[in-house]
């Protein structure tokens, strides 16, 4: 046998592995923390995202600039006193991104779960 017991035979459809539907545009590591903080928060402040995410103020900016314009997020500017301050916070599109995200996350630990609690040990050699 060449795959897992589990493997479709010929003429069966076997559905796509979750992995294909991860969102590089949500799932990368700086991305993804901004996504869920603000979903937290609902409401985040530039300042506490760079500390939360330990980053650069440049860097952040980028990563803020290309969810914006994926309309994963809105950048509000304004002031606290006389300070200058940003403003982050998620979309409806955005909220619908991290919970399809979320969701392709929790389909592959299932199939790790499953897959370490199987009759092989979890061994990629069966």
């Amino acid at each position: 046998m060449n795959g897992p017991a589990d493997t479709p035979g010929p003429g069966e459809t076997e559905s796509p592995h979750p992995a294909t539907g991860l969102d590089d545009m949500v799932h990368q590591r700086v991305r993804l923390g901004i996504l869920t903080i603000a979903h937290e928060a609902r409401r985040v402040e530039f300042g506490y995202l760079r500390n939360q995410l330990e980053l650069t103020a440049g860097n952040l900016s980028q990563h803020l600039a290309v969810l914006e314009t994926a309309g994963l997020v809105a950048v509000e500017k304004g002031y606290a006193g006389r300070r200058g301050r940003t403003w982050i916070t998620l979309t409806a599109a955005g909220n619908t991104a991290l919970a399809e995200e979320i969701g392709r996350l929790k389909q592959l630990i299932a199939r790790v779960d499953t897959t370490e609690a199987g009759p092989s040990g979890g061994d990629p050699q069966r």
